[in-house]
């Protein structure tokens, strides 16, 4: 019998593994999520490779063995966050298979494993999304167990039909994820989920493979230019070692980053985190284990060249016919305004604010740099803008000043903005953007004084909401949640803060706003502006 499991599982394996290599580039350049690093097919086709490389080189005695290797060989050649997830779906279907007592594999074991494998999924992940690969496994799952419940088809048109839900799974998931839907893509690891199927269906059947879409088939204009990822590396290891604490383990490396997997069991973990010091991770790793298969990649230069081969590839790039130039300080700000505008127009940015103020030649100079017929210039802080006004005045082009006075205030207005439109039009809908919303910053005091009521003392926290004082104390946390509450009166929904190079921890002022304000969202960003400890937005 295990000459013909291992006979078989390689058949499988590889015709999986060509359909993915077949498809590779496409599933890289769909990818937007959850960041648009565009590597979700090599992911993949590293990570079944590495099931391939093990089927090659068991030596198992039994299927209940050989499930096991391929397990391990998932787990230890998983690839990324579309990688380790896969390497779960494989535990969960192998822990079935691995103990099916009959000669072949029917089409009733076939269910049952997809279920395994669609439990084993989402456990890995801390907060499953829809619309993603798990959305995909779980349809195929539910597909499998509808169609098997009452005797069923042969497995062979059992697999045909799993290929047909899962094409309408994988067009569902724009549905179920407001960044796809965005992008105008569906989800990559679905995708590259969906081609392990079609592979695997395509070598049961005896059929040929069918002829892969183009790369870039599906892909418009909108999926090209995506926000950067939060943190710039996406670190993946291995921890060997004895009685591994996956939970402990997590709640360590959630604090350093985001896109968090940890997977295994008590001898063996693969680690996948985000995060913008690698460093860190591995020593999380060092303290509970031997560490090993180390990768790190840039994640931002990935979303680069991923732009870059996309932008060849779509000849009909809409031009822009407005550009921005905006004012701004911190490099995480700067990184943000640039994230913001890559899918809607040209953007230059001026190094500026409080205390540093760009003069009319440095606006001047970015404006005419600036690769569009019209622009909007943001000048982010009421000490730049007559220098704005100026530049404009003497810009060779037509030059529009939207009047932002704070870099929450530019963000809002840039999240109004289309290049498409002239700059006077986007300046109309960026004035009325930047009125819909309640700005404040929490930063400290340089000098003893009193305004609007309110008593100062230098060195002392003091909040500010529409540039106009509302508290001053010893507590960043109170003065920060004066700020808040004063902002969010009106029923806003949504906080947007963005952290200072200096700021102090926040995780007592996030409870904090929990319990004060349980339904408000909260985005935090990391914004790295001198001087103010806080800069915040409430719509």
């Amino acid at each position: 019998m295990l000459n013909g499991d291992l006979e078989l599982i390689r058949r499988l394996a590889d015709a999986a593994l060509a359909s993915l290599e077949a498809n590779r580039e496409r599933i890289d350049d769909l990818n937007v999520y959850p960041v648009p690093d565009g590597d979700t097919g090599t992911n993949l086709t590293m990570t079944v490779r590495s099931v391939v490389d093990a089927v090659d080189s068991t030596s198992a005695a039994n299927r209940h063995s050989l499930a096991r290797d391929v397990t391990r060989g998932a787990l230890m050649g998983a690839r990324g966050n579309s990688g380790v997830i896969f390497s779960q779906i494989v535990r969960g279907a192998a822990d079935v298979l691995g103990t099916v007592d009959a000669s072949t594999i029917d089409s009733d074991a076939t269910a049952r494993a997809l279920r395994g494998a669609t439990d084993a999924a989402y456990r890995a992940v801390r907060r499953p999304v829809e619309g993603t690969m798990l959305s995909v496994i779980r349809e195929l799952a539910e597909e499998a167990e509808a169609q098997t419940a009452h005797g069923g088809p042969p497995v062979q048109e059992l697999l045909r039909l799993l290929v047909r839900r899962g094409e309408e799974a994988v067009a569902r998931t724009p549905e179920q994820l407001q960044i796809l839907r965005d992008a105008g893509v569906v989800d990559a690891g679905g995708a590259g989920l969906l081609e392990l199927v079609r592979g695997v269906a395509a070598a049961v059947r005896g059929e040929p493979l069918p002829e892969a879409p183009a790369p870039t088939d599906g892909i418009g204009f909108e999926a090209v230019h995506q926000e950067l990822s939060r943190y710039r590396y996406c670190t993946v290891f291995v921890i060997e070692g004895d009685d591994l604490d996956r939970t402990a383990l997590e709640s360590a490396l959630e604090r350093i980053g985001d896109s968090l997997l940890v997977v295994g069991d008590p001898t063996a973990v693969k680690v996948h985190v985000h995060t913008d010091d690698p460093g860190a991770a591995l020593s999380i790793g060092t303290q509970a284990g031997t560490i090993d298969r180390i990768e790190i990649a840039n994640m931002h230069e990935q979303t680069q060249q991923r732009e870059q081969r996309l932008l060849a590839a779509v000849p009909d790039t809409p031009p822009a016919t407005c550009g921005i130039v905006a004012v701004v300080a911190g490099e995480g700000n700067r990184r943000l305004f640039e994230s913001l505008a890559a899918p809607v127009g040209p953007i230059g940015i001026v190094e500026g604010g409080q205390t540093m103020n760009p003069s009319t030649a440095d606006l001047l100079r970015a404006v005419q740099s600036t690769d569009a017929e019209q622009v909007v210039v943001l000048p982010n802080n009421s000490n730049v803008l007559l220098a704005a006004e100026h530049a404009a005045a003497n810009a060779d082009r037509t030059v529009e000043v939207v009047a932002t006075t704070s870099i929450p205030a530019g963000m809002a207005a840039l999240l109004a903005f289309d290049g498409t439109r002239s700059a006077a039009e986007n300046a109309a809908e960026m004035r009325e953007a930047i009125a819909a919303i309640a700005t404040g910053e929490v930063t400290t005091a340089s000098r003893d004084v009193e305004l609007d009521g309110v008593s100062i003392r230098k060195g002392q926290w003091l909040g500010l909401a529409d540039d106009r004082p509302v508290s001053a104390a010893d507590g960043f946390e109170d003065v920060a949640l004066a700020v808040v509450d004063r902002l969010v009166e009106g029923s806003r929904a949504l906080l947007t803060v963005l952290v200072g190079a200096d700021a102090p921890p926040l995780e007592a002022l996030l409870d904090a706003l929990g319990r004060a304000h349980p339904d408000l969202e909260v985005d935090v960003q990391h914004g790295g502006q001198p001087h103010y400890a806080l800069l915040l937005s409430a719509e």
